[in-house]
């Protein structure tokens, strides 16, 4: 059987670059959009550059691209307050599923009952609204994983991730005492104090290139840039391998099976090293593709296994699709490509759910109150968005979208490899979740500043790649006309 037969599905039919044919307007699901991107200015320009300024004056501002106009900004066009209008296939990074003002989310602010939502903001563990029950059920849970019937609201992905590794230690620890919480006194005094048997030395699994967040905790198992990690103190917990694949795949499978085989072992290996270190692993975290880390994939094949062997030891195999999440790879959930023997343990959601959080199994639930909690757990005007952007999903059939959309990206892009092979290579992705790798780190920045110039908002993601995280709304003509504003920049490349 191929193995890698769904890591980078191959598009159905050859796109061809255009220039100048007529764009066709996405009216049925943004009506009014722009036509085409415009550059008016350098990007960022003047007034970027003055904002800029004032706001380096009060924090640490280098991250900041440009200031947007957002109540120009509509569908898949962010405009900037110098007045480009940018084609944005990056999307407040994978985190703006029906694009700018689109009518049906603003619609939602209409409502009075909504309103007061955002004005008295409840303490969802405490003090909940009549129908958060009800919401919960008709948004979260109807597109929840299958097989995974609890759910835990969050504020953001970093805080989703970090609560699920707690789920996950206490699951394990109560697994230990014969499933129940029966704590001894000694459990009690020690934890208080940092100490074990009631702080135990357990550890987390994670991949060489993950991103899991920037907060205390998950940063140790975040490894895909040192500017995360420098300076802030670590667990000792195992890092393994994530396969690093040879393309194109249907000429390199022997090699990226064995890469599979080398991965999994390593896994093996490290969980029964920290078993004997101590330090057992009570978790495993993976992204079903290192977006940071620079698009990784792994094969079906590979997260198939690395489930097995988290049962077979006892530890949580929790799936981050923080940025997969929401409908970008075709499906609701990136892992349903796997084809899994059963759901994940944990799932944790944000970016494009509006909210976050994390879907889990019963048995992974607290059963103490306060264990896993905080003020907000997170809001439910998010989840009011949440309501509107699946109806759009549902009205429009997006998804079948995203998967048009993707073909044409990812044919294009194919024949821009052939045409460019010395610039470009390595295309990959599912739906419109898609990357290529520039030559070099140079190149890559070099072409992603360039594609601004064109009126395309892009980004990076680990040394070379260039990413795209357009939004659902995305269209076939939209894909090609970023194809045809790369080829420029291709074309124009010394």
């Amino acid at each position: 059987m191929y193995r890698f037969q769904d890591v980078a599905r191959p598009a159905a039919t050859a796109a061809k670059h255009f220039v100048g044919a007529p764009l066709r307007m996405a009216s049925s699901i943004c009506p009014g959009e722009y036509a085409a991107p415009s550059v008016e200015t350098s990007v960022p320009g003047p007034k970027s550059k003055k904002l800029l300024a004032d706001l380096s004056q009060m924090q640490q501002s280098g991250s900041v691209q440009l200031f947007a106009d957002y109540n120009k900004s509509l569908g898949n066009y962010l405009v900037d307050v110098d007045g480009n209008v940018l084609l944005d296939v990056y999307t407040q990074i994978s985190s703006l599923p029906l694009g700018y003002n689109h009518p049906d989310m603003l619609k939602v602010l209409d409502s009075d009952e909504n309103k007061r939502a955002i004005v008295n903001r409840p303490a969802l563990g405490v003090f909940p609204a009549a129908d958060w029950p009800v919401k919960l059920r008709d948004t979260l849970m109807s597109v929840a994983p299958k097989g995974m019937d609890s759910l835990t609201t969050m504020m953001c992905g970093s805080c989703s991730n970090e609560n699920a590794y707690k789920n996950m230690f206490m699951k394990y620890q109560r697994d230990k005492r014969g499933g129940t919480s029966d704590f001894t006194d000694l459990e009690k005094e020690s934890c208080m104090i940092n100490m074990p048997p009631g702080a135990p030395k357990l550890s987390i699994l994670s991949f060489k290139g993950s991103f899991h967040g920037r907060t205390l905790g998950v940063l140790s198992t975040t490894h895909s840039k040192y500017v995360h990690k420098l300076d802030v103190p670590a667990f000792d917990w195992p890092m393994a391998r994530f396969p690093e694949y040879k393309y194109p795949l249907h000429e390199n499978l022997k090699e990226n099976e064995q890469e599979d085989e080398r991965c999994l072992a390593e896994v093996e290996e490290l969980i029964e090293k920290w078993e004997k270190k101590g330090n057992p692993v009570a978790g495993i975290v993976v992204e079903p593709i290192q977006a940071e880390g620079g698009d990784n994939h792994a094969s079906p094949y590979f997260f198939q296994k690395l489930q097995k062997i988290a049962k077979k030891y006892n530890a949580g195999y929790l799936i981050d699709e923080v940025q997969t999440g929401g409908g970008p790879t075709g499906k609701m959930w990136c892992h349903e490509h796997f084809d899994l023997e059963t759901s994940p343990d944990i799932v944790t959601f944000s970016k494009k759910m509006q909210t976050g959080g994390y879907y889990l199994k019963k048995e992974f639930l607290p059963d103490l109150p306060y264990r896993v909690f905080n003020t907000w757990m997170g809001d439910p005007t998010k989840i009011v968005l949440l309501d509107a952007i699946l109806k759009v999903i549902k009205r429009e059939n997006l998804l079948s979208v995203v998967e048009k959309s993707g073909d044409v990206l990812m044919s294009g892009l194919r024949d821009l490899e052939a045409e460019f092979p010395a610039l470009i290579n390595s295309t990959r992705g599912r739906g419109t979740f898609i990357t290529f790798d520039a030559a070099d780190a140079k190149l890559r920045d070099d072409i992603v500043k360039r594609l601004l110039a064109k009126g395309v908002q892009s980004g990076g993601c680990g040394v070379v790649g260039i990413r795209m995280r357009p939004a659902l709304i995305f269209q076939p003509h939209h894909a090609h006309m970023f194809n045809d504003r790369l080829r420029q920049v291709l074309v124009e490349t010394k």
